[in-house]
C-alpha cells in the first residue's frame, strides 16, 4: 500500500517516521525551508526556528499525556537520526492560584514529577526572575527544556528515510480521491497513492479544498540578543510559562544559525486572525509586528530587570486553532485522513501526535503505530 504524508513540518515528519518504521511504503511531501522568507511566494512553516519549550505540565491535561509520550521517544529519534534537537534545561510554570489549579489537573492525573515552589523558593532558585508575590510554581528539573523544531523536523525526516521513506520536496496543490486511489497534484506533477494523511498545518484547509475550519492567528516572537558572559550568568535558566493575560512563554539563551545567543519571548496581547493564503503569506514576509515586539520588550524588562540585552529583533509565525482547542486527528474518507491543529502547543508533543495520525492510516493495513 502506498501512502503519502502531506506536510513536512513537525507532525507530518513524525507521522512519516512511524509509518516507515511500520514497514509501509511512505512518501513525505513538502517544500524545504525558504532561503529568503521576505521574498518567498510559496507556503511557509512555523518550525523555522531553534527554540520551542518542552515540558509535561500544561494548562489542559490533554497536552500532558501526549507530551509525556513524545518526550519518552526523544532519545530514540536522536539515536536513529544522529541529529540532536533536545536540550534539557528544566521547565517552570508559575502563576496565581487559579492558574496553578489548572496545572494541577493534568499534573495529578499523569503524576508529573516536579518540585512545588512557593514564592520565596522561586526567588531563591531563579533569582534572575521577578515574580509577583502571589505566584507559586512547579519546576520540572529533568525531561524538560527546549527543542529545536528545525532540527526535530530534520531528525524525523532523516529517520523516516533510513526506514525507507521517500522525500518529495514539493508543494501540494490539490487532492483528487478516486475509487481506488488518491491523485496528489504538486507543483511538479501528479502522484498516485492508496492512502493520504494531510498534516499541513495552517495550509490544511487549502490542501483539502474545504471551507475554512482552522482559525489562523498572527504571532510575533521577540529575540533578545545576549553576550556569552550574560548567557553564562543565566546557565541555570529554565524555560518558563507564566501567568499573565498574554499567555507568554520564555526560553533561555539559545545559539541561532547566525552564531549569536538569543533569549526568546512570545505572547501576543491579542489574537489577530489571518484569512486566506495571501494574507498569511504577507504576514510571514512582514517579519512581525513592531508594536508587539516592543510590548514583549517591556514584559521581559519587568520579568528580568537585570537582563543585559545587546539588541532586540523579531520574527513572524502563525498558530492554527481548532474550535475545541484540541488537535483534529480524524479520517475524512476511506482514503484520506488528517492530523492538524497545533493550538499553540504542538511542537513538544509532535512525535505522539504524528504517531496518532499514522495510526489512522495503519488501521487500514492491520498494523499499529
Amino acid at each position: 500500500m502506498s501512502i503519502a504524508v502531506i506536510g513536512r513540518g513537525l507532525w507530518g515528519a513524525a507521522a512519516a517516521r512511524h509509518l516507515a518504521m511500520a514497514g509501509q511504503d511512505v512518501t513525505l511531501i513538502g517544500p524545504p525551508e525558504p532561503r529568503d522568507k521576505r521574498s518567498h511566494a510559496g507556503v511557509f512553516g512555523s518550525h523555522y526556528d531553534e527554540g520551542r519549550i518542552t515540558r509535561k505540565n500544561a494548562l489542559d491535561e490533554y497536552w500532558v499525556g501526549v507530551s509525556t509520550a513524545a518526550i519518552d521517544r526523544y532519545a530514540e529519534i536522536e539515536r536513529q537520526s544522529g541529529i540532536q534537537f533536545y536540550t534539557e534545561t528544566g521547565a517552570v510554570m508559575a502563576g496565581g492560584k487559579a492558574f496553578m489549579a489548572r496545572v494541577d489537573v493534568g499534573r495529578l492525573k499523569h503524576d508529573v514529577p516536579c518540585d512545588a515552589m512557593d514564592h520565596q523558593e522561586l526567588a531563591q532558585r531563579f533569582p534572575f526572575f521577578r515574580f509577583p508575590e502571589h505566584f507559586t510554581g512547579y519546576h520540572e528539573p529533568t525531561r524538560a527544556g527546549h527543542v529545536s523544531p528545525r532540527n526535530l523536523v530534520a531528525a524525523q525526516t532523516k529517520a523516516a528515510h533510513s526506514f525507507g521513506a521517500t522525500l518529495v520536496e514539493k508543494t501540494v496543490e490539490g487532492l483528487d480521491e478516486r475509487g481506488d486511489h488518491v491523485k496528489v497534484t504538486t507543483d511538479e506533477g501528479r502522484h498516485r497513492f492508496d492512502q493520504v494523511l494531510v498534516a499541513a498545518g495552517y495550509n490544511t484547509d487549502t490542501v483539502l479544498a474545504r471551507p475554512p475550519k482552522l482559525e489562523v492567528y498572527t504571532r510575533t516572537v521577540a529575540f533578545f540578543e545576549v553576550s556569552e558572559a550574560e548567557a553564562a550568568r543565566l546557565n541555570t535558566m529554565p524555560t518558563l510559562v507564566y501567568d499573565t493575560p498574554e499567555d507568554p512563554y520564555l526560553l533561555p539563551p539559545i545559539r541561532y544559525p547566525d552564531g549569536k545567543l538569543y533569549i526568546k519571548l512570545g505572547g501576543d496581547p491579542e489574537d489577530v486572525p489571518l484569512v486566506g493564503q495571501q494574507a498569511i503569506g504577507e504576514w510571514f514576509r512582514s517579519g512581525g509586528n513592531a508594536k508587539v515586539r516592543d510590548h514583549l520588550h517591556g514584559m521581559i524588562r519587568e520579568l528580568m530587570p537585570d537582563l543585559d540585552i545587546r539588541a532586540v529583533s523579531m520574527e513572524a509565525c502563525v498558530t492554527s486553532w481548532t474550535k475545541d482547542r484540541l488537535p483534529e486527528i480524524a479520517r475524512l474518507s476511506d482514503r484520506i485522513a488528517l492530523c492538524t491543529g497545533g493550538n499553540g502547543a504542538g511542537a513538544k508533543c509532535s512525535d505522539e501526535i504524528g504517531r496518532l495520525g499514522a495510526a489512522l492510516i495503519l488501521e487500514k493495513t492491520g498494523e499499529t503505530a
